[in-house]
């Protein structure tokens, strides 16, 4: 790794010698070994917040460290931030009722940012007033990381919140409010408390995940050493580049199967069931009814797709649009956020029956976490993630109900969800788990 600790003394070296007077962002190539790992590299690193982000083409991998800003309302940060500059962060699911134990958003300008785009690492520092306060976080910066020791699959003691009967009881209060036309659907979450015989790292989940779980987005969001939020994603919530909005309605869901022949039958079953196909619809609707008066123009897909992921296969449609002149990213940030897919439609009169009915705080489950700038930015959805303290991982999954929705089967698309993350770390037998015995 001395290429890297070169590259990291010239930056030192421009910022000390007057080079970079009128920049705020100064840029260096790394010519880093095919075989460097970004997270085993972030996890040997003292600097905090810490921020990783892989985009969900894989193209993009980036690590943010330490912070120059930081903003809780993202649109401050656009009088601040220079051209390339990047704000990461995200926003709680329901950021107006955060309880007092969770952040409801959280965003900053890092010091420093290590970038893969395609195969070309680049390191990057920002630059304040105080240079001397990049030069030392800079400083920081250790060349050299062990390899991560693997997930070891333990013991552990789980607990469902809400558990089976209570999970009946507020489904069967959804469905009568949808049968009484309170709301159309509403997105009820289930959390899975795990509790391991030894902790873990959220780098080390982060890492096992990015193996395993392809085709997603993966992030971690670490304010300190023992506060971490992790996740692998399928759902974009949006992309800007330029004046042009890409975001998408991913709702609908069916387990995989054993073998390709039971595979291709739930896909099928799928692509053609009733109920999955409305929900997916609905959300289309309530994404085209938010982004109307920030666009010019909005081209949905046709028909819907088929995802399919390590354990559940989901129904994708593509949504693209022009944003109307004078639309900064971010805006659309709290245009989308919460969508129907993860909130519900009519948008507050199912976050009103959330915040009565379930019986925790989502936090930044199924919040959004991403990266803006004045020309791009990307945010996903934080769904399929969990938050971490020493050895308790919460992991979070929600299913959508709408008329004909069924307790039994929702259920077990909560354990499907459940066991993206839950089968990297525990011997608990989730998509075993029968409502009868929660």
């Amino acid at each position: 790794m001395s290429e890297l600790h070169l590259v990291i003394e010239r930056l030192i070296q421009r910022i000390r010698h007057g080079q970079v007077s009128s920049e705020q962002r100064i840029s260096e190539v790394v010519p880093l070994p095919s075989d460097f790992s970004a997270i085993d590299w972030l996890a040997e690193q003292t600097l905090y917040p810490r921020f990783y982000w892989q985009s969900r083409d894989e193209r993009e991998e980036v690590i943010a460290l330490a912070q120059i800003h930081t903003f809780t309302d993202p649109l401050a940060a656009y009088t601040v931030i220079g051209e390339h500059q990047r704000v990461w962060g995200g926003k709680a699911f329901d950021s107006e009722h955060a309880k007092t134990t969770h952040q409801s958003s959280y965003f900053f300008l890092p010091k420093i940012e290590l970038i893969r785009q395609d195969g070309q690492w680049t390191l990057n520092a920002n630059l304040s007033v105080d240079r001397e306060r990049t030069i030392q976080a800079l400083q920081q910066l250790k060349a050299q990381y062990p390899i991560i020791e693997p997930l070891v699959i333990q013991p552990s003691n789980v607990h469902f919140s809400p558990q089976f009967d209570e999970w009946q009881h507020i489904l069967t209060k959804a469905l009568n409010a949808i049968e009484a036309g309170e709301f159309e659907k509403v997105v009820l979450a289930r959390k899975t408390l795990v509790e391991l015989a030894k902790p873990i790292r959220a780098t080390q989940l982060l890492k096992s995940s990015r193996e395993k779980n392809r085709h997603s987005f993966h992030f971690l969001l670490s304010l300190a050493e023992n506060q971490s939020f992790v996740g692998s994603t399928p759902e974009r919530l949006y992309r800007r580049l330029g004046e042009m909005i890409e975001t998408e309605a991913l709702a609908g869901t069916i387990g995989r199967g054993n073998d390709p022949v039971e595979d291709k039958k739930l896909a099928d079953w799928l692509l053609n069931d009733d109920k999955n196909r409305r929900e997916n619809q609905i959300v289309v609707d309530d994404i085209i009814e938010r982004l109307a008066p920030y666009t010019e123009n909005i081209d949905v897909q046709e028909q819907a797709q088929l995802i399919q992921l390590r354990k559940v296969q989901h129904l994708k449609r593509h949504i693209a649009g022009q944003l109307s002149p004078g639309i900064r990213g971010v805006q659309l940030l709290g245009a989308l956020q919460p969508t129907a897919a993860i909130a519900g439609l009519p948008r507050q009169d199912a976050l009103n029956f959330i915040r009565m009915n379930e019986p925790f705080t989502r936090g930044w489950y199924s919040g959004s976490v991403g990266y803006f700038g004045h020309n791009k930015a990307e945010f996903c959805v934080s769904i399929r993630s969990a938050s971490l303290v020493d050895n308790t991982v919460k992991l979070y999954a929600g299913a959508g109900i709408v008329a004909g929705s069924e307790a039994e089967f929702e259920w077990q698309e909560l354990n499907r969800k459940t066991a993206t993350l839950l089968n990297l770390i525990s011997d608990y037998p989730i998509e075993n788990e029968r409502g009868e015995q929660a």
